[in-house]
């Protein structure tokens, strides 16, 4: 098959030392320093598809809606990424954001849907918004229309608060 310009490369997974450093910030997480990262990171669990194993990756927040108590994300690795396919399998799961627990459903979004996010992303992060579509091998040009047609590649999930603005008195919130 053959490649063309306009195709998304693959992206490949980091290995050795930078694979220890994209996982540095779960264990720093785990330690209760999730408030370090603010509002751009969360950790969400995840359970694996084969394995039924509990896993954790630590994803970049596109946005956040306080109020519909919900977080954006996106999958710089594609839809093959594992975290993308246990969430297909299991939407229903955990995410830290700070030190807080929170049950939440995953709702995977449209190709218009993640068009409109990623638009809405680089107004606010441009640097990052064209690294990231760099990396995943997608043309941008800076312009919104660029980063239009790439969200419309990037897969996109939205976690819902599980309880929305009903919170229970322990536990997970």
């Amino acid at each position: 098959m053959a490649h063309s310009d306009s195709a998304p490369r693959r992206t490949q997974l980091p290995t050795g030392w930078r694979r220890l450093a994209v996982r540095l910030p779960i264990l720093l997480f785990r330690v209760g320093l999730g408030p370090l990262f603010g509002k751009r990171f969360l950790l969400l669990h995840h359970v694996g598809r084969f394995s039924g194993l509990d896993r954790r990756v630590i994803l970049e927040v596109v946005s956040h809606d306080p109020a519909g108590a919900s977080w954006t994300v996106a999958s710089g690795f594609g839809p093959k990424a594992d975290w993308y396919q246990n969430l297909r399998r299991q939407p229903k799961t955990l995410i830290q954001s700070g030190n807080r627990l929170r049950a939440v459903t995953a709702r995977f979004l449209s190709p218009d849907e993640g068009a409109e996010a990623m638009a809405d992303y680089a107004r606010r992060h441009p640097r990052t918004a064209r690294r990231l579509c760099a990396f995943m091998g997608l043309p941008a040009d800076g312009g919104e229309a660029s980063f239009r047609e790439a969200g419309r590649t990037i897969p996109f999930v939205r976690l819902d608060d599980a309880y929305g603005s009903r919170r229970p008195r322990r536990g997970i919130e």
